[in-house]
């Protein structure tokens, strides 16, 4: 069994080195690390462990969606080095002054960022988390525990590997990054009632996995959501634009959750711009699974030999309209106007990221003021939600939730405060 209290001993000692650590410190350890996964014999082995879980994966024959979150390359590799030095880079918010007052007895207080201490992740088939959450927490001076997923197990620890080999080189403990290596659940349920050591949990994955962990951990949890993000092709939308941002959202990369996996349409661009869309996600291969008028919109286009293949044109159920599919798929919904489309995406959407098509300037600032979603964009892709995008660095996740965080979580998120009290002899 995993000594977890060992795990949560080690972290909380090891933060408490960190609080001591200058900027230019943990900058220096962050791109020896970057450097540590760009070299060519850590690449390989790296890669030797992601084969392994794919290899397991073609056996459960896991999604396609979520295969691509799981597949390691070369580039991929890169990038994630790449993110590390982006974090390098960045300000470090640690020990910035935020407020200062002077109070009439002349007591000055001054509010601080200060790191939250140590940090649990939970996650699934995405070992790229490994290297950002580590990262992100470290620039922070916090203490990262980190409990993937047995769909990654090899991966995950092919990478904590190199990146603790290369904070020891830079003379830190490198019990400031740790993986639990067990994947079962008890251990799991376990790791999210220790409060003693953590000080909060940060769970990235499917909804199921979400759900769980603000279920089950008593320790605090930042709710990072599944992403049923919509796109509202509004009556004045530019098919110009929406075809390429729809495509875009839907196509660019199947298995994230700022992919587009609902479409609410106005009734009156149903044949304009709707079916170019469509006819533009066939190439491909994305179903459609559309309610009644925009069916009989598309079988009428497919009709008129419009190039629409109706096999992958599909009647809707209800449970589409919530469902975040992480497939070459997409729900579509008619709406008559801003006002039903809003409602609908407020209804359905899990909070994470929504956008609106539209040429009319009023119902855009209607659409971004009414949706309660993290994120709302006008005329852009719901790609965009994302740490680097926003200039954030990686992000550790993107909250759903409304305390403390919401939308992509970079640097800042993942400071608390505390309150820095100056006197001369004051009493109450």
């Amino acid at each position: 069994m995993i000594d977890l209290e060992r795990i949560g001993a080690d972290a909380r000692a090891a933060a408490r080195t960190l609080a001591v650590l200058d900027a230019a410190k943990k900058n220096q350890v962050l791109r020896m690390a970057a450097d540590a996964l760009d070299r060519e014999e850590n690449q390989a082995a790296i890669l030797r462990g992601n084969a392994e879980d794919l290899a397991i994966a073609d056996q459960n024959q896991m999604p396609a969606g979520l295969r691509d979150r799981l597949r390691l390359t070369e580039e991929r590799l890169h990038a994630m080095a790449d993110a590390i030095r982006d974090i390098a880079s960045l300000e470090d918010p640690v020990g910035e002054l935020l407020s200062e007052t002077t109070r009439p007895n002349g007591l000055r207080l001054q509010k601080v960022a200060v790191p939250i201490g140590v940090i649990g992740i939970i996650y699934e088939a995405r070992p790229n988390v490994t290297s950002d959450a580590w990262s992100l927490c470290f620039k922070t001076a916090n203490a990262v525990i980190l409990k993937g997923g047995s769909d990654a197990i090899h991966s995950n620890l092919a990478i904590t590997k190199v990146l603790r080999s290369a904070i020891e080189a830079a003379g830190i403990d490198p019990n400031v990054l740790q993986l639990i290596e067990a994947t079962d659940h008890e251990t799991t349920n376990r790791f999210m009632q220790m409060n003693e050591y953590v000080d909060v949990l940060i769970p990235r994955g499917s909804h199921r996995l979400i759900q769980a962990v603000v279920r089950n951990a008593s320790v605090p949890v930042i709710e990072t959501g599944a992403g049923n993000c919509h796109i509202f092709l509004d009556a004045s939308a530019d098919v110009a634009k929406a075809v390429p941002i729809v495509f875009n959202a839907k196509t660019q990369r199947i298995g994230v959750c700022n992919a587009c996996e609902s479409l609410v349409v106005d009734a009156e661009v149903l044949s304009t711009v709707l079916v170019p869309v469509i006819r533009k996600l066939q190439e491909m291969q994305v179903e459609a699974y559309c309610d009644a008028p925009s069916y009989a919109a598309v079988q009428a286009a497919a009709a008129a030999g419009e190039g629409i293949d109706m096999r992958l044109v599909h009647a809707a159920t209800e449970e589409d309209f919530t469902t975040e599919y992480l497939d070459y798929k997409i729900s579509v919904k008619t709406v008559h106007s801003v006002a039903e489309a809003i409602s609908h995406i407020n209804r359905c959407s899990t909070g994470h990221s929504e956008s609106i098509i539209t040429e009319d300037a009023a119902h855009a600032e209607q659409f971004l003021n009414g949706i309660d979603s993290a994120c709302v964009y006008w005329n852009a892709s719901t790609r965009f939600t994302d740490g680097g995008c926003f200039g954030f660095g990686a992000e550790i996740g993107i909250s759903t939730g409304k305390l403390h965080a919401r939308g992509p979580m970079g640097l800042r998120e993942l400071t608390t405060y505390k309150y820095k009290i100056y006197g001369d002899g004051q009493i109450r």
